[in-house]
This record gives C-alpha cells, sequence and structure tokens, in this order.
C-alpha cells in the first residue's frame, strides 16, 4: 500500500497539483496480514492549497476485510459494539468504499474479528457512502495467469490493478502512470512486466465497466483533481519525502561549503532513510558509515569534523539519548555537527512507526552541564531540505553542534517540491583559521562574533589538541580554574545566544486577531488549515510557528505580547510552552496536547480554539 499510495502521489503531483502524504504502518517488519493490528495505510490529500494529508477520506480503497474496519471504525475498531460514527471513521459518511470483495470470505471475516458475514451492515455504513465492490483478487489472478509466477507473486500484484482502476476513476493518464512503474522497478525488470500488465488491466477494468464514482466533495479548486492548474513558481518540481530532503539538504550544504559529507549513523525507525539515501551518494563525494551503535555513530562524526569534514549523524529520540555525552563533547571542543532527530512516540521503544514531538527538552538540555546546542525544526517534508541546510550553514560558520528535529509525518509524508539551483542556496562560509594568524593562533581564539576558529589537521603551525576537559581560554591546555570555567561557560553560551535566526512570521490576522495560535515544525500545517478554517468563519486569528527554538527569533516576546490570547499547540505535553515560559516573562499561555502518536485532525483543532475564543 505505501508502493500505491507513492505512485499515485508522484503522478499527482507531475499533474501540478499540491500533495501531502500520511503513510501509516504498524511497527512490526512482518504484521499479520488480515489482521486488525497488521494494516497498512497511505492517504494523500491532494489539489491546490494543501496544508495537511486530510482529517477524512473522500476515497478509500479497502484491500481486506480488516482495512475495511479499520477505516470504518477509526480507533474504535476493537470495540465489538462500534459503528461507523462521523467523529470516529476515517471517511466522510459521502465517501466512495473500493473494496475487493475476494476478501470477504468467512476465513477473512475471523481473522478480522467480525461477529456476522456482512461487513457493510455490522459496520453499519451509512448507504450515502458508495461502496465499489471490486472482485481484486480474481481479476489479478486473471491478468497474470499465463506469466508463469506463483500464486503468492501474482497476489502481491492486487495493489497494482488497485492502482490502475484508481487511475481510470479519476482520468490520470496512463502513460506516465507506465513511466513511473518502469522507474519504480528499473532494477528489478522482471517485475516491471507483470505489474504494468496488471495496472492495465485495472484501468480498463474501470473503463470497460463503465466505473464512475457517483459523488464527490467539491472543495474549491481542489475539485479538478487531475488537473488542477496551481499557480506556484516556475521551475522543476517532484514530489519528495521529508528524510530524503533532509539527506539532500546536507549534500547541497557541503557543496555549497566546499566539504565533503560525512554521516555517522546506526539504523533506527524512522530515520534509517537518510543513512539508505546518504550511503548511495558516492558520487557526490559522500562518505556514509553505518556504525555498530549510536554512540559510535555521533563519535565517528565528531572525529570527521575534527579532520575538517561537514559532520553529521541521525537517529531518533532513544538514540538522542545514547548520543547525549558525545554531543556534550562537540560542544566543548566547539566543533561543527548535525545531529538530525526524527521524532518518533516514545518513551523507550515506544511507538517506533508513529509521530510525535516529545523530544524538545531533551535536544535543549538532554546534555550534563551548561551544554548549549542550536535546535532549529522543520515544518514541512519539502522544506525538510532548506532547515537541513540551514542546520549545516549554522553549524559550519559558529562552530557548533545543531540538532535538527523533524518527525515521523514530515519524514515519511510526501510533498511537492521545487528544486531549487545550486546557485540560489545562501552562501555558506565555515569558520577556517586565516593563514595570517599561523604563529599567535590557539585553539580557542575567536572570530569577532564569538565563534572559535577552525583549525583542521594537517596545516602546518597549526597543530593543537582537543578534548572533553575543560581548556584554558588563552592557551587551550586544560584548566581547572573555576574563574577560567566560569569565563568559558558564558562564552559558549553567549556565541549561541548572538547567532542571528529570521524573526518570526505571523500569518492570517496579523493586526488584530483575537487569538495567536503557536505551534513548532511538524504540526505546521495543520495549525494552518485550521487558522484559515477560523478565519473562514469570520474569527480574527493569527498564527505564527517556531522552526528557531534555540536561539529564538528576536522579535519573540513582542509576538507574543501583542496578542490578547496565545494558544501553544504541540503533540505532547507542553514542552515547547514550558520554554516560552522560561524565556518570555510574564507570558502564561493556553495550551492544546495531544500525544497519540498521530498527526492534528484540523476540525478537533478548530473545535478547541473555538471555545477559547469564545
Amino acid at each position: 500500500m505505501q508502493l500505491t499510495g507513492n505512485m499515485f502521489a508522484q503522478l499527482a503531483a507531475e499533474m501540478g497539483n499540491e500533495i501531502s502524504t500520511l503513510p501509516d504502518f504498524p511497527a512490526e517488519i512482518r504484521a499479520p496480514q488480515g489482521t486488525l493490528g497488521g494494516v497498512s495505510a497511505f492517504q494523500v490529500e491532494l489539489g491546490h492549497e494543501v496544508y495537511t494529508s486530510g482529517d477524512k477520506a473522500d476515497v478509500v480503497v479497502a484491500m481486506n476485510a480488516a482495512a475495511l474496519k479499520v477505516c470504518t471504525l477509526g480507533s474504535h475498531f476493537n470495540h465489538p459494539q462500534a459503528h461507523f460514527d462521523d467523529d470516529f471513521a476515517l471517511y466522510h459518511r459521502h465517501a466512495i468504499v473500493i473494496v475487493d470483495t475476494d476478501s470477504l470470505t468467512d476465513k477473512d471475516l475471523e481473522k478480522a474479528q467480525y461477529h456476522t458475514d456482512n461487513p457493510f451492515t455490522e459496520l453499519g455504513i451509512p448507504e450515502s457512502v458508495q461502496i465499489v465492490p471490486v472482485a481484486l483478487t480474481t481479476l489479478t489472478k486473471e491478468a497474470l495467469k499465463d506469466s508463469g509466477m506463483d500464486n503468492k507473486a501474482v497476489l502481491k500484484c492486487r495493489n497494482m490493478f488497485a492502482l490502475g482502476l484508481i487511475y481510470w476513476l479519476f482520468d490520470e493518464p496512463m502513460d506516465k502512470a507506465i513511466h513511473l512503474l518502469e522507474e519504480k522497478f528499473k532494477k528489478k525488470p522482471a517485475l516491471v512486466a507483470p505489474n504494468t500488465k496488471v495496472m492495465v488491466d485495472g484501468y480498463n477494468y474501470g473503463q470497460n465497466l463503465a466505473l464512475n464514482v457517483q459523488q464527490v466533495r467539491l472543495d474549491g479548486d481542489k475539485s479538478q483533481i487531475s488537473n488542477c492548474k496551481c499557480q506556484m513558481p516556475t521551475g522543476h518540481y517532484t514530489s519528495i519525502a521529508g528524510n530524503k530532503a533532509t539527506a539532500w539538504g546536507l549534500i547541497a550544504a557541503a557543496e555549497k561549503a566546499g566539504k565533503r559529507l560525512f554521516l555517522g549513523s546506526y539504523p533506527i525507525t524512522p530515520a534509517t532513510d537518510i543513512l539508505h539515501e546518504l550511503a548511495a551518494r558516492k558520487d557526490m563525494n559522500v562518505m556514509a558509515i553505518q556504525a555498530e551503535d549510536e554512540i559510535a555513530g555521533v563519535c565517528t562524526a565528531i572525529g570527521a569534523a575534527f579532520a575538517g569534514d561537514l559532520a553529521c549523524t541521525s537517529t531518533s529520540g532513544p538514540g538522542l539519548s545514547l548520543k547525549s555525552e558525545a554531543i556534550g563533547l562537540a560542544v566543548m571542543a566547539e566543533l561543527p555537527l548535525v545531529v538530525i532527530d526524527v521524532q518518533r512516540g516514545g518513551p523507550s521503544t515506544g511507538l517506533p512507526t508513529k509521530t510525535e514531538q516529545t523530544d524538545l527538552l531533551q535536544a535543549l538540555y538532554g546534555r550534563n552541564g551548561e551544554c548549549p546546542a542550536v535546535v532549529i525544526a522543520a515544518s514541512t517534508s519539502a522544506n525538510c531540505f532548506d532547515y537541513a541546510y540551514e542546520a549545516c550553514k549554522i553549524a559550519l560558520e559558529n562552530m557548533t553542534p545543531v540538532i535538527l528535529m523533524t518527525d515521523t509525518y514530515l519524514a515519511n509524508g510526501t510533498a511537492l517540491w521545487r528544486i531549487p539551483k545550486l546557485a540560489e542556496l545562501p552562501e555558506i562560509h565555515p569558520q577556517t583559521v586565516p593563514e595570517e594568524l599561523k604563529g599567535q593562533w590557539t585553539p580557542y581564539m575567536r572570530a569577532e562574533n564569538g565563534t572559535r576558529y577552525w583549525a583542521v589537521p594537517g596545516r602546518k603551525g597549526f597543530q593543537h589538541i582537543l578534548g572533553g576537559l575543560e581548556k584554558d581560554d588563552k592557551t587551550g591546555a586544560i584548566s581547572t580554574n573555576p574563574e577560567n570555567h566560569d569565563l568559558m561557560t558564558r562564552k559558549r553560551a553567549r556565541k549561541i545566544a548572538n547567532i542571528p535566526v529570521p524573526d518570526l512570521e505571523v500569518l492570517g490576522d496579523r493586526e488584530d486577531a483575537e487569538l495567536l495560535i503557536v505551534g513548532f515544525g511538524g504540526t505546521y500545517g495543520h495549525l494552518r488549515a485550521a487558522m484559515e478554517e477560523l478565519r473562514s468563519q469570520g474569527r480574527k486569528v493569527a498564527m505564527t510557528q517556531f522552526r528557531y527554538i534555540n536561539p529564538l527569533p528576536a522579535n519573540t516576546a513582542e509576538v507574543l505580547r501583542r496578542y490578547p490570547k496565545v494558544i501553544v499547540a504541540e503533540q505532547n505535553m507542553g514542552q515547547l510552552a514550558a520554554w516560552l515560559r522560561m524565556k518570555v516573562d510574564g507570558l502564561v499561555p493556553l495550551q492544546y496536547n495531544e500525544v497519540k502518536g498521530q498527526p492534528f485532525v484540523v476540525s478537533e483543532l478548530v473545535e478547541a480554539f473555538k471555545q477559547h475564543l469564545a
């Protein structure tokens, strides 16, 4: 289903639509097929001014009885007496539901914990829902009866039949769809022919039977799904996932800075795709090492930073905990290091494939001693590229670790992205020690902005030693002098505090809003959609999204004090709210907190914000 959804989303993007996707799959490597816990889903919203993957689906493809139940009952799928409910169902009351009728056998219904032989009646699916029954399994077997493939391989192609049918229903061009399939399987050419045949047969099936959707929800420009001509800047666009965008941002920054990119990492869901992507980019002078554990991953990166590379390490919350002491070493040695934290549900191993924002205070404070590091956050799958690039720029120009926070929603989700030209990207000027300081330079000599100069090993006259023990400000030798330690602590803190970051941008009713919605990171799209919905109802609402969290933008206090009510909405128990209360005297914001492992639901945000407005 992840492949099917990705292909449909990519084709929609190529046809000029903005997209936002939500892959949602179990944490088990091979969850039992046909069970309620084994349902894998992929949600995509497409059209114009798309901010989220959508609250509820207009069209559902249910490949088996378990998927039908989960989509219909939502979070109540384990309740034996539950029925379709507008509050919990994952699709609209007037949605289109395509069902594989071959997957509704007695065995399938038993595995999905049905109690009767009629799933539609048992689930209480309203008559307003248009059911499109298709014998996907039988038709796929018929399409491939002469292929020589075994039954297991044939059944894996059902998703392509369903995809072809969707292309027919929404008038997508098959020539482009076939090209996408050929690109997807170009390294496995034996899979191209059978999957192409099944997809084309699915398209022809819909055409021959004149299948059509009897109803469709019209929502402004999104009504022209295939032919949306969105007003966007000219250029080359592609559909990109957050992890890939992050990896490409690192590559672009290394190229711009004239440095080799080094990634030392250990595989961890949901950050592993960054390691995969960079390991395949030796042609771009990338060195990626899969270390034996999280600690080794960050320590190899610190070694690479000392040696003069653009050094990075990628992880998720559990790995960030393990890397904390080594990040402290990079702070003490004042070396450039980019740490990417793709947040997931916790604590401990928690919910590895679900999304949260619960690592913020760990990123800010999760190290011993006074140990400041820059913390920034991407807000869309596409701008993971921009903030990965920005993290590298800040690290190289200020000789400091930078923690870039994304999350599972951004990492696995995709969005339409305009591919920039390298010349368009900001310049990066690493803080390299100038040759004229030869003979007078010491390891902690600083530039005008308070940043320690970077002396790459191998330069004659710039030999030096760094380490985790406190060093003398003047000589760089180990020092236990109390005044020197206090001085160095303040210099490290002041260096971070003085890094220039862009001002907060306020959207919506900037001048006269009654309520300011505040968030950070990957909740941007949902908060933006909620704000726009409230404004369409005549409410005076504004919003701002924090991308730079340490240091905070210079206008933070002025913006937060400007409005009569401020509500901080985040997918944790109030970590950003606590940080802002600490940094802005007298600020006592309202809070909206969820820790469900799922993205916000826009309609729920709207109702909660309306209560505070009232």
